[in-house]
């Protein structure tokens, strides 16, 4: 038996994640979702369908009234409004209905990208949420949260639309490079950093477990990060609040990402703004020095970067400003008073920023000092 775990919505369950090794349970997960009658789409990317489109296309087509898949090229520049409008087409063409549903596999991207064109789709249509990167695991493919990027500004247009299943092949994981494996533990990192000291313990204490991808480690860690997401989205599902503190190292590093053209994988720079966001809260005497130095220091041995090559720090001011966590002309931060423990903040002065972003920039002549 699967272990899973039921996230609520409006205190009532709404679907659940469930965790597996393979693709054998896919198909009973369906047939609870009476798919029998319905045609569904696979959304993949270029990368993912190529290793896993024709196992999992075989797997749904027993249990629904047809399948269909669309392809679309790997990377984040392609998660546009112009990848939604080809995906529209395709339904279109397809003819597609209300009774439909799509299934998003693949990473962060795919995930964002499909449930936004379900949540759009007339008006909207179920959708499948199978992540098959470490980081749509932990994070991305749980709580709702779906959209696109709009002239490389991350995220700018979406909607709030559950999945109806997020079924995780956690084999998957060891197919990944090992940029994008240690890029998705910047998100686990980030949830231990907002919630729970202990699984920040565990993650510390399970080091190379983790970093040699042994299955039991990698499972403990992918529950215990969706645990601490289910918790808060079932709190506040639409970000009135509290889920807001899972933004933690997102308003710098968003702006690094784009500054770097997406050079940066997102966890990349999701660890370059938990440094940020951390030295700011003890620069502002929330959080002791210590801590400061320990979370820096603790993305290191994850292959994660604390500091990154000759950023204009103006331009990355700049960027935080475009950020969609403004709120009344203040940029809402999430700070950390330690580990375990994030607290909202929209006293940030530029002054601060400046300083982190000062803090995690590497200029040339700083080697030679």
């Amino acid at each position: 038996m699967a272990e899973r775990m039921t996230v609520s919505y409006q205190k009532k369950p709404c679907y659940d994640i469930v965790f597996e090794r393979d693709f054998q349970a896919l198909a009973e997960e369906l047939n609870t979702l009476d798919v029998s009658h319905k045609k569904l789409c696979i959304v993949t990317d270029s990368n993912v369908g190529a290793l896993y489109g024709d196992e999992v296309v075989k797997t749904v087509s027993s249990v629904c009234a047809g399948t269909d898949v669309f392809t679309f090229p790997a990377g984040e520049e392609n998660k546009s409004l112009d990848t939604v409008k080809a995906l529209y087409s395709f339904l279109i063409e397809k003819h597609y209905t209300r009774k439909d549903c799509l299934i998003a596999l693949g990473g962060g991207v795919t995930g964002d990208l499909t449930g936004f064109a379900a949540a759009t789709y007339l008006r909207g249509i179920d959708f499948i949420q199978i992540p098959t990167t470490l980081l749509a695991q932990v994070d991305s493919s749980i709580g709702g949260k779906t959209g696109v990027d709009f002239d490389q500004y991350k995220n700018m247009v979406g909607a709030f639309h559950m999945p109806r299943l997020v079924y995780m092949n956690l084999s998957t994981l060891s197919t990944l490079e090992p940029r994008q494996y240690y890029s998705g533990f910047a998100e686990a990192m980030k949830s231990a950093l907002i919630r729970d000291a202990r699984y920040y313990e565990w993650l510390v204490a399970n080091l190379y477990e983790i970093c040699d991808r042994d299955p039991d480690a990698m499972e403990e860690m992918v529950r215990r990060s969706c645990d601490i997401k289910r918790k808060i989205v079932e709190n506040d599902p639409t970000e009135k609040g509290e889920r807001a503190l899972l933004n933690l190292g997102h308003t710098i590093g968003h702006a690094v990402e784009k500054a770097s053209s997406f050079t940066l994988t997102h966890g990349e720079c999701v660890a370059l703004g938990c440094v940020a966001a951390a030295f700011i809260s003890w620069k502002k005497e929330l959080l002791p020095m210590e801590e400061y130095y320990e979370i820096r220091d603790m993305f290191v041995p994850f292959n994660l970067p604390i500091s990154v090559d000759n950023l204009d720090r103006g331009q990355i001011l700049e960027l935080t400003k475009s950020d969609k966590k403004m709120e009344a002309g203040h940029i809402k931060f999430v700070l950390l008073q330690k580990i375990g423990k994030a607290v909202l903040d929209t006293t940030v002065t530029e002054e601060e920023i400046l300083a982190a972003i000062d803090e995690i920039n590497f200029m040339e002549e700083d080697g030679h000092e």
